[in-house]
C-alpha cells in the first residue's frame, strides 16, 4: 500500500552511496578547494532536520472544545461568541436557544444592570421526600449546577429607562419547578410591586409545580394570584413573557395573568403534555400544538415577539400603560 513515503532496501542505499562517491571522488579536489565535503554532500540524500510534528487528535479536540455551538433545530454550528451576540438566536434558522435567568436579566434591563433582591430564600425539605434519590441531594446538585439557590431571580432594574420589579426563572434549576420557596419569592416580586408601584415583568420558564412539595407547591398558585389580583386592583401594570417552556402550573396560573402575555417564538406552553392529551382524548394533536404561534392563533397570547425585538416591545407597551410616566 501506498504511503507517501519511498522506502528502499539498505543495500540499494549503500550501493546508491557507492555510485555516488566513484562519480564525485575525481573531483574532490574541486569539492575541497570549494569548501565541500563528503559528508555536506551526501545530506543531499538524506533528512538532517527532525520530521515536522503534527498534534495529536487530542490537543486538536482540546484546543476547539467549547468555541462552538450546534443548533438542535437545523443543526448548524455556530460561533459561541457569534451566538452571544444574537442573544442565543441561530444566526441561520431563528431558533431561539434556552438562556439561563441572569443571561435573560442581562439582556432585559438597561446595561446588563439590576439589583437582586430575596437572594437568600432557599428550599428545605418538608416531606422527607425520596425516589431515586432525596429531594436535598437535588437541591444540592442543583445549587452547584447553576451556582443559585432557587428556580427564580428577583430583580429591580429598568427598560429602556421605564423602573421595572423584574423575576426571571432558571429552568436549569429542578426545570425550574415552583415549589415553596419559588412561591414566595415571585409573591414578594408582586408586593414589592405594590409597595413602589413600579410595573412588574415575570418572565416564566417552567416544568410546573415541584412534586418533591406535594401539595405545599400546588397552593403557591393560590397564593401568587392573589397577590396578582392585588396588583390589578392597584392599576399597576403586569407584564407576563412565556418562554420555552412554560407548562403545568406555572402556566395555570402567573403565566397567563399578566395584563400582557408575550411569548418567544416556538416557546413551547400548556398545561399537560401533548402526548397525555393525546391519550386522553384518543385522538392525534394539530400541528405545532401548544406552541406560542398555535397560542397565538387562538386567542391564549396577545403577542409572539423575538428575543431581539422584546426589550423595545415591552418599553412601548410600558409608556401605553403607563401614560408615559
Amino acid at each position: 500500500m501506498a504511503t507517501g513515503i519511498c522506502r528502499l532496501h539498505p543495500g540499494i542505499v549503500i550501493e546508491l552511496k557507492g555510485i555516488v562517491w566513484s562519480l564525485i571522488r575525481p573531483c574532490r579536489g574541486l569539492f575541497r578547494n570549494a569548501g565541500f565535503h563528503y559528508h555536506e554532500v551526501m545530506a543531499w540524500f538524506k533528512r538532517d532536520k527532525p520530521a515536522l510534528q503534527t498534534p495529536s487528535e487530542q490537543e486538536r479536540r482540546v484546543r476547539t472544545e467549547g468555541l462552538f455551538d450546534k443548533c438542535p433545530d437545523c443543526g448548524s454550528f455556530i460561533w459561541k461568541k457569534e451566538l452571544e451576540g444574537s442573544l442565543f438566536v441561530c444566526p441561520k434558522c431563528s431558533y431561539h436557544h434556552r438562556i439561563n435567568a441572569s443571561q435573560r436579566l442581562k439582556f432585559l434591563l438597561d446595561n446588563g444592570r439590576y439589583q437582586e433582591f430575596d437572594s437568600h430564600l432557599e428550599s428545605s425539605d418538608p416531606l422527607g421526600f425520596v425516589d431515586r434519590k432525596s429531594y436535598k441531594e437535588r437541591l444540592e446538585a442543583a445549587v452547584k449546577t447553576t451556582g443559585g439557590k432557587e428556580a427564580v431571580v428577583n430583580a429591580e432594574g429598568s427598560i429602556q429607562g421605564h423602573e421595572v420589579v423584574c423575576a426571571a426563572m432558571e429552568y436549569s434549576f429542578i426545570g425550574g419547578s415552583m415549589g415553596s420557596v419559588v412561591g414566595e419569592k415571585i409573591t414578594r416580586a408582586v408586593e414589592r410591586s405594590l409597595a413602589s408601584r413600579k410595573p412588574l415583568v415575570i418572565v416564566s420558564a417552567s416544568g410546573g409545580a415541584r412534586m418533591m412539595e406535594g401539595v405545599l407547591s400546588l397552593m403557591q398558585m393560590a397564593k401568587i394570584s392573589t397577590a396578582l389580583a392585588l396588583l390589578h386592583e392597584e392599576r399597576i401594570a403586569y407584564i407576563s413573557v412565556l418562554t420555552d417552556p412554560t407548562t403545568g402550573g406555572v402556566t395555570a396560573s402567573f403565566a397567563m395573568l399578566g395584563d400582557l402575555n408575550i411569548a418567544e417564538p416556538n416557546a413551547l406552553i400548556g398545561f399537560a403534555g401533548p402526548r397525555v392529551i393525546e391519550q386522553t382524548i384518543r385522538q392525534k394533536l394539530p400541528e405545532g400544538f401548544q406552541r406560542s404561534e398555535f397560542l397565538l392563533e387562538h386567542g391564549m397570547l396577545d403577542a409572539v415577539i423575538s428575543r431581539s425585538e422584546l426589550k423595545e416591545f415591552i418599553a412601548d407597551w410600558l409608556t401605553f400603560m403607563t401614560n408615559g410616566r
